[in-house]
């Protein structure tokens, strides 16, 4: 009889912090072929104004910002939330510029596809947010 290890929602927490951390490692390093390991097959991108659907569709469209040597933008989670089954997961986090300036929010859905193997199923990012006036603003 085999003893199966229960993940707990933190582990897989983790799990997706550090596979969202390792997905933008891949931009940093400018390795589009790393960057496409994280995408599932049927992944969901809403970069245009039509959404680019499946993975080819995506690396194809997201090969533009792997052509330079620096990296057009960086992006870190600040918030990872796990389903209570440890299979489904949203990160979120600020988008920065190569001047470390918040120019976006991303948004990202990740799915367990196997075993400790997290891939992204739908990402959206936003403009960053606007900063209240202070009341001494007013």
């Amino acid at each position: 009889m085999s003893m199966k290890k229960v993940r707990t929602v933190e582990e897989a927490r983790q799990e997706v912090i550090n596979a969202e951390r390792a997905f933008a490692k891949s931009m940093a390093d400018r390795d589009l072929n790393a960057f496409a390991s994280w995408l599932s097959e049927e992944a969901i991108f809403f970069t245009t104004l039509t959404p680019l659907r499946g993975k080819e569709s995506i690396v194809t469209y997201w090969s533009r910002y792997f052509t330079s040597v620096e990296a057009p933008f960086s992006w870190d989670p600040e918030i990872v939330e796990v389903l209570s089954s440890g299979t489904l997961a949203l990160s979120s986090g600020p988008v920065r510029n190569p001047a470390g300036t918040i120019v976006g929010i991303f948004n990202s859905i990740w799915r367990l596809e196997g075993p400790g193997r997290w891939r992204v199923v739908f990402d959206k990012g936003g403009p960053a947010p606007t900063p209240k006036p202070s009341a001494q603003d007013k």
